[in-house]
């Protein structure tokens, strides 16, 4: 069977606090997009896990796709096609994941699935659903969003990368600070947040201070404001048509040096 894991995108990210255990907790609005997306062939009569290109992801037992297949205690042999690019904030691995659950644990249930999900990473849950959707406590509790419009992105991924557990131990060595940079919620989106920014992202730019020029050049091609996706290193931009998200994706594209440049829709 084939199956698309739709890369997540978080437009907001507030973190609200650090449990006694160092888990921090957050209110983040994700989403997912139509046109950029890693592709699995799953062979149920068969054995194995191959990645294309080579070395996008290991292909060993931490694979969060070997991880998926054991948490089910199913064996099947998957290829899978990686376009999310790593270390990028669009939760890639938790996708490739979820998509794996979302085939072959029909006879789990559920409530099983969910915390089969949860035990296998934060973003593994919410990348069940594939809508938009708010993650508030570690990124366990989760509630579907009904927006009225949905959101025209262009997403750039720099070359370099930006690694979570890094990020937020910058965060915690900052002191937890919150964004100055905020945006007001986009058209059809104020039922769902007042305004969306991103609580990480002075921790990302300690970690890869290469963000900061990037984010501005992009600004500048996209006539936007960006905001960074999750960790990092993504940054989306919003518009209010696709064609107009076609057009600035296609000059990122050919002006700065990126891994990914592209336009989605939120799904």
């Amino acid at each position: 069977m084939r199956v698309r894991a739709p890369a997540k995108i978080t437009v907001s990210l507030h973190v609200t606090g650090v449990r006694s255990d160092g888990m921090h907790e957050i209110d983040a609005v994700t989403v997912f997009a139509d046109d950029l997306y890693d592709t699995l062939l799953i062979d149920t009569g068969a054995v194995g896990l191959v990645v294309e290109p080579r070395g996008a992801a290991p292909v060993g037992p931490d694979n969060l796709v070997a991880r998926a297949l054991a948490s089910l205690n199913v064996a099947a042999r998957v290829e899978l096609h990686k376009a999310i690019p790593s270390e990028a904030g669009l939760g890639g691995g938790s996708a490739d994941a979820a998509a794996v659950l979302r085939s072959l644990g029909g006879e789990v249930g559920p409530d099983a699935l969910r915390r089969i999900a949860t035990s296998l990473g934060a973003d593994v849950a919410v990348c069940l659903q594939t809508h938009p959707t708010r993650m508030t406590g570690v990124g366990d509790v989760l509630e579907a969003l009904s927006p009225t419009q949905p959101l025209h992105l262009v997403i750039a991924t720099p070359t370099f990368g930006c690694s979570t557990p890094a990020v937020y131990k910058a965060w915690d060595r900052l002191h937890g600070p919150t964004s100055d940079r905020a945006i007001a919620a986009p058209t059809g989106w104020a039922g769902c947040a007042t305004e969306f920014r991103n609580d990480l992202e002075p921790a990302a730019i300690l970690v890869e201070p290469r963000l900061v020029a990037f984010r501005e050049a992009l600004a500048l091609i996209t006539e936007g404001e960006p905001m960074l996706c999750g960790s990092g290193s993504s940054y989306c931009v919003w518009f209010e048509t696709r064609a107009a998200a076609d057009a600035a994706a296609s000059e990122a594209a050919r002006v700065l040096d990126v891994r990914v440049a592209c336009a989605v829709t939120s799904r």
